[in-house]
């Protein structure tokens, strides 16, 4: 493929392989209709060839080429099935494009600090553990680092003090970069409220590039003894917000749902006895 892939994305060779689509022709005439010499048009033919895009023969002093269709339909194959697993229904392009769209709306909005102030989000998820399970993921920094970060990000620094007036850091990177390992972004924050196993609220204040708050989010976490687990009910409210602080908050709603369906993926995953109690 990657053969093909380098013999096609020449221009030159590429207008051969639309003139051999017609019918099959010589050397010369090719050269001619591309308007080329004929030496140069026989390397690019050679390397069509190699590619196995075209095949030949020779009927007395001509060398005919043809165009193998096999490889193009294969290729075609091949960049179906791309387009289609990037256009996935609910799949990360339309997560991308969904962000992207909200992006654009906070950023016209974002005229003025405040200007997104009291803005609130709410959340439910029915979690298949127990409140005293949910409440270890919830507040041990080894378990919360599996899940508490969207789904292109990983935490590379965590800090969760469970009691209040403890400490909150977060740090995260991009999920797949092996090589400037760089840091995405960053929180911090503290904890206001810590009751084990029904009820956790913090605020945390997410830090633009030069380091200053973006905003507050006010998190506030309940959970419910439920008859197939928990129920986790979650409000997320902004004070502080900055002009600098829309993209953000755009990605609010997606970025903390992808968080918290992951914690529901690995409670499911999990039976509730192999997960290490917390000593906080």
């Amino acid at each position: 493929m990657d053969a093909l892939l380098a013999a096609l994305a020449d221009p030159a060779r590429w207008r051969l392989v639309g003139l051999l689509a017609e019918r099959p022709r010589p050397v010369g005439v090719l050269a001619e209709l591309a308007g080329a010499r004929q030496p140069q048009t026989t390397k690019h033919l050679q390397t069509l060839e190699r590619a196995g895009v075209v095949t030949s023969h020779r009927s007395g002093q001509r060398r005919i080429y043809a165009l193998e269709p096999g490889p193009l339909r294969d290729l075609a194959a091949t960049l179906t099935g791309l387009a289609a697993t990037a256009d996935r229904a609910g799949g990360p392009r339309e997560t991308f494009d969904r962000y992207q769209l909200g992006v654009d709306a906070e950023r016209r909005a974002a005229e003025q600090a405040g200007w997104a102030d009291r803005r609130s989000f709410r959340f439910h998820r029915s979690l298949a553990a127990t409140p005293e399970v949910v409440w270890r993921h919830l507040t041990d920094a080894t378990l919360i680092a599996a899940w508490w970060t969207p789904d292109d990000l990983r935490v590379s620094e965590l800090v969760f003090e469970a009691r209040p007036g403890g400490r909150i850091v977060q740090e995260y990177r991009d999920r797949d970069d092996p090589g400037t390992d760089a840091v995405v972004g960053r929180a911090e924050g503290v904890v206001e409220e810590a009751r084990r196993d029904e009820r956790l609220t913090y605020r945390l204040s997410p830090a633009l590039p030069d380091g200053t708050p973006a905003f507050t989010a006010h998190v506030d976490i309940d959970l419910r003894a439920a008859t197939t687990g928990t129920d986790l009910d979650v409000g997320y409210l902004v004070t502080g917000s900055t002009v600098g602080s829309a993209d953000f908050i755009a990605g609010i709603e997606i970025g903390f749902g992808q968080s918290l369906e992951r914690l529901a993926a690995t409670l499911a995953a999990d039976p509730p006895h192999n997960h290490p109690r917390s000593t906080t």
